[in-house]
């Protein structure tokens, strides 16, 4: 019996089984970890900031050297219901010397709380950042999106949101780039799958969470990206987003990746002359400043 498309239930489970797909997932965790270490060896970083007043309302900032510098917002992944952002501090390695301010996002988790609570967490952190970024060296008129798996999802729910309706005070353009990278943007068959067991929405949830149904607010560049070596589900969330958003006035593109699986994708961000950390220069329209590399360098 088809549950979704030409799935059954075992079928589309194993679509959102990322680690089925790659038998050797656990090497990366213990690779993130380590370059993650790196990160906080290298670089200054404040930790735990409270942008909101639940526990996991935080966030670790890396600050530029260089004040009012481009800000790099990260959304890490886990299907709404595990990890920290402690984990991804590794992608300060891609950026720093480029001389931008990295964020990298905490929100609460399933099955503590829902998904509307989820991307109303999400929605916080940008706003808090604006406002106090510059605090951290970082630009708040310069504020760029990036997440992945569930933070793709994420970032792009920050592109379909009026800002004024978060704060009065906050401009609508409030974000100037987002990369969404193996993000869901259809949570009906996410709803339809075993995740549903700890993420419990409805499919009340699923409709006004999912981003190929909604418009976007924001009006500024979106990069949507996924690896060759994703599952069917996967890319086609990819496509199905670009289908629904290409004709929205802003410049969309879809970036595929290929070789790259879903967690081979998000680690190839920090590595310059990839495809992922050079669309995302471009995204901000960012060079390498050999000088503060040199500096953070010598800093280690």
């Amino acid at each position: 019996m088809f549950v979704y498309k030409q799935y059954d239930q075992e079928a589309l489970d194993k679509q959102f089984n990322n680690r089925l797909h790659v038998p050797d997932f656990a090497d990366y965790f213990r690779r993130w970890e380590q370059l993650s270490k790196e990160a906080g060896e290298n670089f200054p970083v404040v930790k735990d900031v409270q942008y909101g007043p639940l526990q996991r309302e935080r966030v670790d900032i890396f600050p530029s050297s260089l004040p009012l510098s481009k800000t790099l917002v990260f959304i890490h992944g886990g299907y709404w219901q595990m990890f920290d952002k402690a984990l991804f501090h590794f992608i300060a390695n891609g950026f720093h010397s480029c001389g931008i301010t990295i964020a990298i996002v905490n929100y609460p988790l399933a099955p503590d709380v829902s998904m509307v609570q989820i991307v109303k967490s999400a929605r916080n952190a940008i706003s808090w950042l604006y406002t106090n970024i510059s605090q951290y060296n970082g630009n708040p008129n310069q504020i760029y999106v990036c997440g992945h798996s569930a933070g793709g999802h994420l970032a792009a729910m920050m592109m379909a949101t009026n800002w004024r309706l978060v704060h009065a005070a906050l401009p609508d353009n409030l974000v100037k780039g987002v990369c969404a990278i193996s993000g869901l943007f259809n949570l009906f068959p996410v709803q339809l799958c075993y995740l549903n067991k700890v993420l419990n929405m409805d499919e009340e949830a699923a409709f006004i969470n999912s981003p190929v149904l909604l418009e976007p607010s924001n009006a500024c560049p979106l990069i949507v990206a996924a690896g060759g070596a994703e599952t069917a589900e996967f890319n086609d969330q990819s496509k199905d987003l670009y289908e629904a958003w290409q004709n929205k006035g802003f410049d969309l593109q879809l970036l595929p990746l290929p070789g790259l699986h879903h967690f081979s994708i998000i680690e190839s961000i920090i590595y310059p002359g990839s495809g992922l950390h050079n669309a995302m220069l471009q995204l901000m329209d960012g060079q390498p400043d050999n000088s503060i590399a040199s500096a953070d360098k010598g800093s280690a």
